[in-house]
């Protein structure tokens, strides 16, 4: 072990006890560390996360702090698997591509609730208890596939992989419009009537047909949960065709 509680070789924080050596019954728990890291970054922002912040949230001393979670990438760790835990795992209906696009819905509204989450996903955090409900379930739903259990996972990943890109869109235009000094509408139209007036020039005949039917990304700010499942469903879609 190294100094400060810091372990001296790679190890997985979900291996070891919830704290290390020995002595009284531990003041703390990962769940309340993680509970207090995640508030922090609900309100200020991945970024406001430190070791030194979250031992003062609980009550603990920084150094002690790493007796229960060594490195702060332990610490992510725990804040996704915490957040990992609030989706809702129904049985599966029996129609696979309905109950991943519910799972996907799931997954959008945990983003938007941990703002800091996209971030935060990789394979690296994905495999804490809460998250391997999360797959056994995805895999559950996907029973009635005709694909491999490696083609599934893959496809969870890409779903998942869907769902944050949508999500840290929104959320970068959302942070986007609140920075404005007028409305989004306000500049929305400047920038359409400036497209309408380049389109207008009949140098980019492609492009005018494909926003014949309306700009996606107007409809996107108007109704960007019906943009999603769209997304999402068509993804799915794909997925199907191939089994077929």
């Amino acid at each position: 072990m190294a100094a400060g509680g810091r372990p001296a070789r790679p190890e997985v924080i979900w291996a070891r006890p919830g704290r290390a050596g020995r002595g009284p019954r531990p003041a703390h728990t990962r769940e309340s560390i993680a509970a207090e890291a995640v508030r922090i970054a609900d309100a200020e922002g991945i970024e406001a996360v430190s070791m030194r912040r979250v031992a003062a949230g609980i009550g603990a001393g920084t150094m002690s702090l790493y007796n229960y979670v060594p490195r702060k990438e332990d610490l992510y760790e725990l804040m996704v698997d915490a957040v990992s835990g609030e989706y809702e795992l129904t049985p599966p209906t029996g129609d696979w591509r309905a109950d991943l696009l519910g799972l996907a819905r799931q997954a959008r509204e945990l983003m938007h609730r941990h703002p800091w989450l996209p971030r935060l996903l990789s394979p690296v955090h994905g495999f804490g208890p809460n998250a391997l409900c999360y797959l056994e379930h995805s895999l559950d739903c996907l029973v009635p596939l005709e694909a491999s259990g490696g083609q599934k996972l893959e496809l969870v990943a890409a779903v998942n992989g869907t769902v944050a890109a949508f999500v840290a869109s929104e959320l970068a235009l959302a942070e986007r419009a609140r920075s404005l000094p007028w409305s989004e509408a306000a500049e929305q139209d400047v920038r359409t009537a400036w497209l309408g007036s380049r389109l207008a020039t009949g140098q980019y005949p492609l492009l005018a047909a494909a926003l014949s039917g309306g700009h996606p990304v107007t409809e996107a700010a108007s109704d960007p949960g019906a943009v999603f499942d769209r997304s999402v469903s068509r993804l799915l879609a794909a997925w199907a065709a191939a089994e077929g």
